[in-house]
């Protein structure tokens, strides 16, 4: 029974998935309205991260060299799309714009907005149903073309949402100048999934009766949102190559293989069914900015990268006005065969006395900042032995307000040792995160390969560092109080002042 009501809770949703045309193109071109109409591509490092539809026409696609997109249209127009902060503001502005019509708004990516319109739908519908008007039509496309039933509540319900998304991409337009599709739909993976059915600058809403023929026209497992990289590949080991495959595979041979919250969710995504709630996004939970390159093969190369992409990064903090406790360090290594897909990252707590100085006086941060970041990339690389590396990137997360009565207390940095709640230990961490347009790197993910190797570097810098004289671990310290590790990486003055302020 309660199976059934929340299946008729599932069915009664009304989700909207606003994806924005070609979004950084379309920034640049309210930026220079004389770009308008021409071919254009928007240029990171040595790759067209996106462009317009005048440059689609012509043959360029996103992510393609540079030097294939002037061969394919000698006529587009590049503009260099490395500093991220116009796009992030516009990308900022939808979200806003989207959460004057309803507070649940989910931010995905700088271009894509999750929006749940299910109260907003059950109103109009009590309105047409008080008014005694049965009609009602429906704005943009449906998928397959299927027939309207208008004595289906349910499809009542997703026909006033599309005249709900409707609305929000002509607010969009008229107030931000952005064009965009839209996909409705009873969850949020449907609405995804179908709002790309016609582009540019349409919509289409998506009947439970169609959902079927919707996830299986899918030509491979990855298209599948929720479904990463990682996951892509072993389901291929098994011989999963596409939605069908997955409905067909028997549920107990996929949870042994996976776990069982995997199989069942990833069955669950097979079919269409997603009960994930829209997410309100609120402001960032981390604050990060990478390059990726051809080759870095030398520290003196790393620490100039990460002084380079430090001060866009502290500016970002001091503008949002919370201090960061935790910074991250994430590197590419160069893979013939895994172009994408070989990301790994370490981090550490933030020194209070750093924290302190966090907007205040950001250029006297930046120089410990490196040493820190450099600790880390020695934690991962062997800088004695050769290496290549093609992205570096750094993160700053665990953000918190301003404290009153603790701030600056030592007392208050033991207390964060341990890394925030979810972003897990201080080991090699992997990342299987989708990115929009946003970056010449996509989703990535970690290689398990030499992590025996970064044991033994930590082992042995454990090891120099009690060599150069520096105080042991005060064992009569309560374990709970400090993190022994992250107590051996600190400085030396940052360690006696601990270990006095606890004696």
């Amino acid at each position: 029974h309660s199976k059934s009501v929340s299946a008729r809770r599932a069915a009664c949703r009304a989700i909207v998935h606003v994806d924005l045309d070609c979004f950084y193109a379309q920034v640049e071109t309210i930026r220079n309205p004389e770009l308008r109409d021409k071919p254009l591509g928007v240029q990171q490092k040595y790759i067209v991260v996106t462009c317009n539809y005048e440059a689609r026409k012509r043959g360029v696609k996103k992510m393609m060299s540079v030097k294939d997109a002037k061969e394919k249209c000698p006529q587009l127009i590049l503009v260099n799309g490395e500093d991220l902060t116009p796009y992030r503001e516009m990308s900022y502005k939808v979200t806003e714009l989207l959460g004057e019509f309803c507070p649940l708004v989910e931010r995905l990516g700088f271009d894509e907005n999750f929006v749940d319109i299910t109260e907003i739908v059950e109103k109009r519908l009590n309105q047409l149903q008080q008014s005694g008007c049965s009609r009602v039509c429906v704005s943009g496309h449906v998928y397959n073309n299927q027939a309207i039933n208008l004595r289906d509540t349910t499809h009542v319900r997703l026909v006033i949402g599309s005249r709900i998304a409707e609305e929000f991409r002509e607010a969009i337009h008229a107030r931000l100048g952005l064009t965009g599709c839209a996909g409705v739909a009873s969850n949020k993976l449907l609405s995804k999934l179908v709002s790309g059915t016609f582009k540019p600058n349409q919509q289409t809403v998506l009947l439970p009766e169609s959902s079927q023929d919707l996830i299986r026209s899918l030509d491979h497992i990855q298209k599948v949102p929720g479904i990463g990289y990682k996951t892509a590949k072993r389901l291929e080991t098994l011989g999963v190559r596409n939605v069908c495959d997955l409905q067909a595979f028997p549920s107990a041979v996929l949870e042994k293989e996976l776990g069982v919250s995997i199989a069942q969710r990833i069955q669950k995504l097979s079919y269409g069914e997603d009960d994930s709630p829209v997410m309100p996004s609120g402001p960032p939970q981390s604050f990060s900015d990478e390059d990726s390159f051809k080759k870095c093969s030398s520290e003196v190369e790393v620490k100039e990268k990460i002084e380079e992409l430090l001060p866009n990064l502290l500016d970002r903090v001091y503008k949002d006005g919370r201090q960061p406790h935790t910074v991250r360090l994430t590197i590419r290594r160069f893979s013939s065969t895994n172009k994408w897909f070989n990301r790994e990252s370490r981090q550490c707590p933030i020194p209070p006395h750093l924290i302190q100085k966090f907007g205040k006086e950001s250029s006297n941060v930046i120089s410990p900042l490196v040493d820190i970041l450099i600790k880390l990339f020695r934690k991962m690389i062997d800088v004695d032995l050769p290496f290549h590396l093609t992205l570096l990137g750094v993160c700053f997360s665990n953000l918190k307000d301003l404290p009153s009565s603790t701030k600056g207390s030592i007392g208050f940095y033991l207390k964060q040792m341990s890394p925030p709640s979810g972003s897990g230990k201080r080991v090699r961490e992997v990342e299987d995160v989708s990115q929009g347009e946003g970056s010449a790197s996509r989703t990535q993910n970690c290689n398990r390969t030499g992590t025996t190797k970064t044991r033994k570097l930590s082992e042995e810098k454990k090891s120099n560092v009690k060599k150069a004289g520096v105080p042991n671990f005060p064992f009569h310290l309560s374990p709970g109080d400090i993190d022994q590790e992250v107590f051996r990486e600190l400085p030396e003055d940052i360690q006696k002042e601990i270990i006095s302020e606890k004696t």
